[in-house]
């Protein structure tokens, strides 16, 4: 009796003893968590505000959320790492339930949760335990067995998979040791002799039950003091693994568990990739354009934190496959790296907690910066892609240097290169991959904006194309008096004279459409053969129709997309006024970057949101469905599309090209296996037209490659930028000698007229 009164005050005080140190731990990590969280916002808070509301997603909201963060639409794209982060993801939400049993259980002597049919229960937290375990091995196998390209590797990228791989063992062994430290499950459910303490029969704990088995058969005798010591041992353990990943998830690229669902709810509701502009007549602005990580605006800096370095961004940019240095990846990677490191400067606020275990090169100031660059490929193999070369030489370059202030670091040159801005085709499809909705390309159009209007920095042939622009608006400098000379030679060509929108009005008529020529269609000769033929069938079709002539300028595409904003409000602001003076309804043009810009953002600037703009494919497949076309000859092709980024991750538009190839008798389409959203970039978009790649593979090059795997007879483009890169590589690889590129307006009117 003597010995039990001791042992009752002993057993007492341990268990008001673990709740007090429970609680400490608890109110510990989450007070560090809360910190953490709260010295980003601060850093995300430097930047300059966004009004987040105007960027909600005003229509489809909703589904489209739910779509992309509970049914991870994005990254199911790849389908084995998509239902691996499924598993992942409601995973841990079920273990919530199973993580609040467990720890009830160990502060109350073994006492369940009263939750109903509790077996059940217990169940299905061991087949979940199970799966994510399973999924914490697959993603080790990925990154270390496979070793894809796309996937970093070190410390860093595995300390996740420790931490899920502990919580998910902990739970395990505190659950077999509870067996073997309990009495054995008798058929009411409860064990003989100790009432309090509940544990389900074996069939109900397969895991569990059979690693108490395993224990048992290595000397763990049940209700025996060393099963108590693991019970106990096993659920400190759990709980400490899971408050350290509290503590640690807002200070790594996890953070996204937080910060992803917020940024996809507060995507833009404007078209994708659409511009901000820039008022350059605000005259308390300082710079124009990202010059500091703090002219890029809150919800830019939202997507630092946002990003998970899966890198599917960088798997497809059409830079990073050609050996260039543009990693979309790590750019973001970088930009975040230098807001923390900033931040922390400006605010005096150490990102890390506990600091003592993170900031080891305090003394003296450090901040990563780019280093030498190791080039990438020496030489241009003939449709080579591989993004490992731009990989390894993003990870040698990023590194800490010791005695560098982070606020002195430049953002432009020692965080993100004027190489990688240069690289950039503006293809988005980074951001097509990208599951957290992420946004790259403004920040680089951002950062070339800098580079150009404040620097005066660019490449010598882009600055070239933007002079010829401004003097003659087009990019190659030609008079520009011949601008309209093609509308003589269609008539010479074809037999039909296309009239000017000021003829017309002359003699009091009205066209029903324009026809925007574009620069390519009135310049280069190769595009202007898809123009007549966009003529002749518009003609056959009976439709109304006239052009601008002498009066067409430039869109102004090219010169924002390479920075000069300047440049392009003015032809923009010209082109309206233009457009207004004819009182123009509707328009249509065979360029899908004029077609973007007309209809996605020169709206900003004026032009009415009730003019009809069409893109030539669009307008064709009408007029096939209402029977004013019909494509009757016989057209015996093998054809492959290339999709353009303009028309295609720009507005939504894969159908129409195809409508039209599928209407034509004879022609069997044959799609590559990048194609549609995930097509790659021809090389030609963003500006890079008119520059020429320095490093690498060319893109067109690795595009064409891709067509040829097909053995297509024609790589069909709805876009004159497009063909001219597709013919070029043709040109350029031996395998492509047999096979032609044709707009896919050539081929209807091949059908329709019979050539």
């Amino acid at each position: 009796m003597h010995s039990l009164l001791a042992i009752q005050p002993i057993d007492n005080w341990w268990h008001w003893g673990r709740w007090i140190f429970f609680a400490a731990a608890v109110f510990l990590a989450i007070g560090l968590f809360v910190l953490v969280v709260h010295r980003r916002v601060l850093y995300m808070q430097l930047g300059s505000p966004a009004l987040f509301t105007r960027f909600r997603r005003k229509t489809g909201s909703k589904s489209s959320f739910s779509g992309q963060v509970l049914g991870h639409r994005r990254l199911l794209n790849d389908v084995r790492s998509g239902i691996m982060h499924l598993v992942y993801f409601y995973g841990f939400i079920v273990l919530q339930f199973g993580a609040a049993d467990l720890i009830w259980k160990g502060l109350n002597d073994g006492i369940p949760l009263p939750l109903p049919y509790y077996p059940w229960f217990s169940l299905s937290q061991e087949i979940t335990v199970t799966l994510v375990f399973t999924a914490v091995l697959y993603g080790a196998f990925r990154r270390y067995g496979e070793r894809l390209p796309r996937l970093k590797r070190g410390w860093k990228p595995s300390l996740v998979m420790w931490f899920i791989g502990s919580l998910m063992l902990t739970i395990l062994f505190t659950l077999s040791f509870e067996r073997l430290a309990g009495t054995e499950l008798q058929g009411n459910g409860l064990a003989k002799g100790a009432p309090s303490v509940h544990i389900v029969e074996a069939v109900y704990a397969p895991v569990s039950a059979s690693l108490a088995a395993l224990l048992e058969g290595a000397g763990i005798r049940p209700g025996s003091a060393a099963a108590d010591a693991g019970q106990e041992v096993f659920w400190w353990l759990h709980l400490l693994v899971l408050l350290s990943f509290l503590v640690y998830v807002p200070q790594s690229k996890h953070f996204h568990l937080l910060t992803a669902p917020v940024n996809l709810w507060f995507r833009r509701s404007t078209p994708p990739g659409r511009l901000v502009p820039l008022d350059l007549e605000d005259e308390e602005a300082e710079s124009f354009g990202a010059g500091k990580v703090e002219d890029f605006t809150q919800k830019q800096l939202l997507d630092l934190y946002a990003c998970v370095e899966c890198g599917r961004c960088t798997n497809v940019c059409p830079a990073s496959s050609t050996g260039k240095l543009l990693s979309p990846m790590h750019l973001i990677v970088k930009l975040r790296d230098h807001l923390t490191e900033k931040g922390a400067a400006i605010t005096s606020k150490s990102p890390w907690l506990p600091a003592g275990l993170w900031q080891s090169k305090a003394n003296g100031g450090y901040a990563h910066v780019m280093g030498a660059v190791l080039p990438a490929w020496e030489s241009e193999a003939e449709g080579r892609t591989s993004i490992e070369p731009t990989m390894t030489a993003q990870a040698g370059a990023w590194s800490v240097r010791e005695g560098v202030k982070p606020e002195e670091v430049q953002l432009i040159g020692e965080v993100i290169t004027e190489e990688e801005l240069w690289a950039c085709t503006s293809c988005r499809n980074c951001e097509e991959q990208c599951p957290v909705g992420n946004e790259h390309v403004d920040k680089i159009i951002d950062m070339r904006r800098y580079l150009v209007l404040m620097e005066g920095k660019m490449p010598s042939d882009g600055q070239r194309a933007l002079q010829n622009i401004e003097r003659q608006s087009n990019p190659w400098g030609l008079p520009r008096a011949e601008r309209a000379a093609w509308i003589s030679d269609c008539e010479t060509r074809t037999g039909i004279r296309v009239k000017t929108m000021q003829e017309l009005k002359k003699s009091g008529e009205k066209a029903d459409i324009l026809l925007w020529a574009g620069s390519m269609g009135a310049y280069d000769m190769r595009s202007r053969r898809v123009l007549y033929d966009v003529v002749r069938l518009l003609d056959q079709a009976g439709v109304s129709f006239a052009t601008l002539g002498l009066e067409e300028k430039s869109s102004g595409d090219t010169a924002r997309r390479i920075g000069n904003e300047l440049l392009f409000q003015e032809l923009c602001r010209e082109n309206i006024g233009t457009l207004s003076k004819y009182g123009v309804t509707h328009m249509v043009t065979p360029c899908p970057h004029t077609y973007n810009t007309f209809k996605n953002e020169y709206p900003d600037f004026g032009l009415s949101p009730d003019i009809v703009v069409e893109h030539h494919t669009e307008l064709l497949a009408r007029l096939l469905e209402n029977g004013s076309l019909l494509p009757v000859h016989t057209v015996d092709e093998r054809v492959t599309v290339h999709d353009s980024c303009y028309l295609g991750r720009y507005n939504d538009t894969y159908e129409a090209p195809r409508n039209l190839l599928r209407a034509i008798p004879g022609v069997s389409i044959e799609e590559m296996e990048r194609s549609r959203s995930n097509g790659m970039c021809c090389g030609a978009g963003g500006g890079l037209m008119w520059m020429e790649e320095h490093s690498g593979t060319r893109v067109n090059l690795a595009r064409v490659a891709q067509a040829l795997e097909v053995k297509p007879s024609v790589i069909s483009s709805a876009c004159p930028y497009c063909l001219t890169m597709m013919e070029d590589g043709l040109k350029a690889l031996s395998e492509g000698e047999k096979v032609i590129a044709r707009d896919v307006a050539e081929l209807l009117a091949e059908s329709v007229f019979g050539e």
